[in-house]
């Protein structure tokens, strides 16, 4: 078992920043991937950006919706992973969910990830 806990959440205005923490811990593997995912109300959970982590290093793909204003990051010694997000909008308001599939490859679905965290909400106000 993977536990995950999402932290950093909270109510921004329109342009401004938040960072998201994912804290990982229990089980490993030694290649994995990590993403962000995120839920609006009514909606479906939709994919916002990953990490694939292999011993030979690791990568990070994003959603065309964020590319270029959110970055993801990770501190291995921390086993945590980050998502810097800048030049917030009101359409990124959404539960951000942290998700971990002990696979790596570019996973952009929900169902492609084992593990979940309880989410973090994020709120842009206009």
């Amino acid at each position: 078992q993977v536990q995950l806990v999402e932290s950093g959440g909270g109510l921004v205005q329109v342009g401004g920043s938040l960072r998201l923490s994912c804290a990982a811990s229990g089980r490993t593997f030694s290649r994995y991937a990590m993403a962000w995912f995120r839920q609006a109300p009514g909606k479906e959970r939709e994919f916002v950006g990953a990490a694939a982590i292999s011993w030979s290093g690791g990568s990070t793909y994003y959603a065309d919706s964020v590319k270029g204003r959110f970055t993801i990051s990770r501190d291995n010694a921390k086993s945590t992973l980050y998502l810097q997000m800048n030049s917030l909008k009101p359409e990124d308001t959404a539960v951000y969910y942290c998700g971990y599939a002990a696979r790596v490859g570019e996973l952009r679905g929900a169902d492609e990830y084992d593990y979940w965290g309880q989410g973090t909400q994020v709120t842009v106000s206009s």
